[in-house]
């Protein structure tokens, strides 16, 4: 870790981010940074891609970071500038799973608190997902912070997304309980570091950075994003009841330590299996078939001395 001068921070809200929340988390964040005398250029994008924009236009201008407001879906777009460059990232969680925060020890419920990280914390270097996909010539790519998943957990999202009622938590709830009645083993073949081959009837796949996803659900939880790898967890199970036991135990971690599941490292995986597609920190990223590896020390980040 290093300690860096904070005189300019560019400031991202997504302002639906926790039902509305975030706005007054960045209120909060914005005017502590203003009592420690940081100059601050405030963003709020019409959409994704327009905050990048606009975030990449503004550190075209220098900052000493980026401060970002929000859920993990708001970290992963800021990811997609920050990535690969010197300037930290520091962040202001004000969202529904906010994994990024906690996988570093950052607040979740204090907003001047995290303001105050940003100037007086260090700079640590941590590595990056990334997922690639070649369509027909057209190469794509997104970064990921946390966790990629594949398998039940996307399908779940999948059905969620389709879904216009009910509204947060429920509907997620509702998609997993469909989702359950029509559970199945997929295909799935991996290849590891070019070199190791999986061919596995699976439920699921994911592929963590960091060990959370979904609210502190401990998918993978011996992740380490200084390590250059990523943590694989597969679940082999087409049983209701027994996936439905299952869930409690991922909140622990110790899901990993049942007979159906199994984990393995890597730094970069080929992944396929039909019709199924990827989520990374929440959002949807591509169709299978797709490279997902860890970049190591990719993104800098502004945590606690």
């Amino acid at each position: 870790m290093n300690r860096r001068e904070i005189a300019k921070v560019i400031a991202l809200t997504n302002p639906v981010s926790g039902h509305g929340a975030a706005i007054r988390a960045a209120q909060l964040a914005i005017t502590r940074l203003h009592h420690r005398g940081v100059e601050v250029v405030e963003i709020i994008g019409d959409d994704a891609q327009d905050a990048r924009y606009l975030v990449s236009a503004a550190l075209e201008k220098g900052a000493d970071a980026v401060m970002v407001t929000g859920g993990d879906g708001v970290v992963s777009n800021a990811l997609q500038v920050l990535a690969g460059t010197d300037v930290p990232i520091g962040i202001v969680a004000a969202g529904t799973g906010n994994d990024h925060a906690r996988e570093f020890g950052l607040p979740t419920k204090d907003p001047e608190a995290a303001a105050d990280i940003i100037v007086d914390g260090f700079t640590e270097t941590v590595d990056l997902g990334l997922i690639r996909r070649d369509d027909g010539g057209t190469k794509w790519e997104k970064w990921f912070g946390t966790v990629a998943a594949t398998g039940f957990d996307s399908l779940v999202t999948d059905r969620a997304n389709r879904m216009s009622w009910p509204h947060g938590r429920l509907r997620y709830y509702l998609a997993m309980l469909a989702e359950l009645s029509q559970l199945r083993l997929l295909p799935f073949r991996m290849v590891l570091d070019g070199t190791r081959e999986i061919d596995a009837d699976i439920t699921l796949a994911a592929f963590g950075n960091t060990r959370s996803y979904g609210g502190g659900m401990l998918i993978c939880p011996h992740a380490d994003p200084t390590d250059g790898l990523l943590d694989i967890t597969m679940v082999h199970e087409a049983s209701r009841t027994k996936l439905v036991r299952l869930f409690p135990t991922v909140m622990k971690g110790t899901h990993v330590n049942l007979d159906e599941v199994s984990t393995t490292r890597a730094r970069s995986v080929h992944v396929e299996c039909p019709g199924i597609n990827v989520y990374a920190d929440g959002d949807f990223a591509c169709p299978l078939p797709a490279e997902i590896s860890a970049v190591p020390g990719a993104l800098r980040i502004l945590r606690r001395a």
